[in-house]
């Protein structure tokens, strides 16, 4: 029996294990590994053993090696998406395909992937207009891993990455350079991508417009890059951390504004029409936070006819705050919300992982620290610190 080669670099498992190869063959059922799971709402992570099918029908399994700390993972801890409990955690993820199920021919075992959550139906509107990025009926993994006792488990965006191996639908795995290094190129698996998207597919920023971002987590700093990369200036960045604001710099920012200390709106049109007579603001504002005040702001930091980019994600009970309508009216332009930053994995990580691979975009940056698959709990703490854009578990 040959083993996959794998060619990734230090950070990769350089093969698959002859048992592993033979276990799928002589029809085992699902495998055991280690993985990070919410059991009940507010409770503290645990890492727990848990069952992992083998892929039917367009499925696939994956060992990942790397996987970042996403705040979405916490809000899935705290019952803030749903209460459909024992959550099994991460989401950012990059690995190596193990197998796959029948009819999957988009990916093979051996493949270096990156996960997403948008895996395309092919059948929808969206995706019959030639949209597929709009995707009305994405999908997951048929089966479901479960807990040693077999109940069930409800993987975060149905992904499950804080674990040693996950199942997913093929469609969820998008081949990228296997010479990337995978704590850094996994996480366009959610944050970086949706920040990114949001400047550049959802805002369409380009050369010669301006861009503010409101709110410099790892979103935000990622949308200030997503900018960068695309040639706007200049480029604000909005936050009442020092340290956020920094990061931002680094990222590609040409101005910072402390919110806690300025008014945040009148500096990006004293900015703006600095480097633009007549402007009223800037043409992009990159909502990062999900917030109805910030969002305000962002809608009133615009340049007439300007776009107001929501990617920050608000909880259930917020609302629009009150605009006069003669407002929303004479100033024109587009109120957009970016979701996933707009993105089509097969188009976007292959090209973003190239424009990493060649020094043009940072994704290294991005990466705090790694850390080891117990350590989710004490990363979801350093969160509240602001002193992290991302923890990422290496398996």
């Amino acid at each position: 029996m040959v083993a996959v080669p794998r060619g990734h670099g230090d950070h990769a498992i350089n093969t698959v294990g002859l048992n592993e190869l033979e276990s799928h063959e002589e029809g085992d059922t699902m495998q055991q590994v280690k993985a990070v799971v919410a059991l009940s709402k507010g409770a503290p992570v645990e890492v727990v053993t848990i069952n992992v099918p083998d892929p039917g029908p367009g499925e696939a399994v994956v060992k990942v090696q790397a996987c970042g700390v996403c705040h979405t993972d916490l809000h899935y801890r705290e019952g803030g998406i749903n209460d459909d409990f024992p959550f099994l955690l991460g989401h950012e993820a990059a690995g190596i395909v193990e197998a796959v199920g029948e009819g999957v021919t988009s990916v093979m075992a051996g493949d270096f992937v990156i996960l997403n959550w948008r895996a395309v139906c092919g059948e929808c509107r969206a995706c019959n207009r030639g949209e597929p990025q709009y995707c009305f009926a994405t999908h997951n993994a048929t089966q479901k891993m479960t807990l040693e006792d077999g109940t069930e488990l409800s993987p975060a965006l149905g992904i499950g990455a804080f674990a040693e191996k996950t199942l997913v639908a093929a469609g969820q795995c998008t081949k990228v350079d296997p010479s990337a290094r995978p704590a850094a190129v996994g996480l366009l698996g959610c944050g970086v991508m949706a920040g990114l998207g949001a400047a550049i597919n959802t805002g369409n920023v380009t050369r010669g417009k301006s861009v503010a971002v409101i709110g410099c987590g790892g979103v935000g700093v990622a949308a200030i890059a997503g900018s960068a990369l695309a040639g706007a200036s200049p480029i604000i960045a909005v936050d009442i951390d020092p340290q956020k604001l920094e990061q931002a710099t680094k990222m590609g920012a040409t101005h910072v504004i402390n919110s806690s200390e300025t008014d945040p709106v009148e500096e990006i049109k004293r900015i703006c029409a600095q480097t633009y007579a007549g402007a009223e603001g800037a043409d992009v504002v990159v909502e990062a936070v999900g917030h109805p005040e910030t969002w305000k702001q962002a809608f009133y930091a615009r340049d007439l006819a300007g776009t107001v980019v929501l990617v920050g994600v608000p909880t259930p009970e917020m609302k629009v705050p009150e605009l006069p309508l003669i407002d929303v009216f004479g100033r024109g332009g587009s109120l957009k919300s970016s979701w996933y930053g707009d993105c089509l994995p097969s188009r976007d990580f292959p090209m973003l992982v190239d424009l990493y691979q060649q020094g043009r975009l940072d994704l290294d940056a991005f990466v705090t620290e790694e850390i080891g698959i117990g350590d989710v709990e004490a990363a979801f703490e350093r969160m509240h610190h602001g002193d992290v854009l991302r923890s990422v578990v290496v398996i």
